[in-house]
């Protein structure tokens, strides 16, 4: 009972740290480019965050399985909430934004992996909120928004591929009292050349993120400048001709 109570406060104290690292890592980047970042009252700032935490949380709870991958893997189009709201307020909004999406899932759905996979949930979210608007935020056009986007994705693919490896699927397999091998297997059944940890990660986890990332980004472009004319403008400001894409161009 002990090594338990013990284990899950070390879990809790790793999370309070992994988030006020990020939530400092987020303020520090965003003070180099303050001048870019949307400038709104407070009350404004946090319905924002709220509004669009609450949508995040809601698509959170709908998930799509994919062919390729075994059943514990699903898509879901949480972080495009999350990313509209970054590119407007900037990177401490967007990991505000990933915390909150997460406590309104388990609000809504509870956990059904001990808080650990909600938890990865988060960490991986911000592997690509962050860096999407870190580098859009550097210049705000279209071909930022791009190389934002592209660049998240790739930073969440590595990140969340090493975290599974490393962590998420031992862990997983500690939780439910269930070995690596039948974690794979649940694999192999799905891909035959998933034999191993490294392979699931390769065949399930690598193209799980890059979809999911690409997903994610696409309808993100189609839809953010949209979305800042019917909300963000204030009454009676001229609206954008916002094109296909929806950025200014440079």
């Amino acid at each position: 009972m002990l090594s338990s109570l013990k284990e899950n406060l070390t879990f809790v104290l790793v999370c309070i740290l992994v988030i006020v690292g990020l939530f400092i890592a987020a303020k520090l980047f965003e003070r180099s480019f303050k001048d870019s970042v949307k400038k709104v009252s407070i009350s404004k700032y946090a319905a924002y965050i709220a509004m669009f935490s609450a949508l995040s949380g809601v698509l959170m709870t709908i998930e799509i399985p994919l062919f390729f991958a075994p059943s514990f893997y699903k898509i879901d189009l949480s972080e495009i909430p999350v990313l509209i709201c970054t590119f407007y307020l900037g990177p401490v909004a967007g990991v505000a934004s990933e915390l909150l999406k997460v406590i309104i899932k388990l609000m809504i759905k509870g956990t059904s992996t001990a808080f650990v996979g909600d938890f990865a949930n988060f960490c991986v979210g911000c592997a690509m909120v962050l860096p999407a608007s870190i580098v859009y935020h550097i210049r705000k056009t279209k071909k930022n928004a791009v190389l934002g986007l592209v660049a998240g994705t790739l930073v969440m693919t590595v990140f969340g591929s090493m975290l599974n490896a490393v962590y998420l699927l031992p862990k997983f397999s500690q939780l439910f009292g269930m070995p690596l091998d039948a974690i794979v297997g649940i694999g192999t059944a799905v891909n035959a050349r998933i034999t191993s940890v490294s392979t699931l990660v390769l065949y399930a986890v690598v193209p799980f993120n890059l979809l999911k990332g690409v997903v994610a980004s696409t309808l993100t472009l189609l839809l953010y400048k949209r979305v800042e004319n019917i909300i963000f403008k204030p009454k009676g400001e001229k609206r954008e001709n916002t094109g296909k894409a929806g950025f200014s161009q440079p």
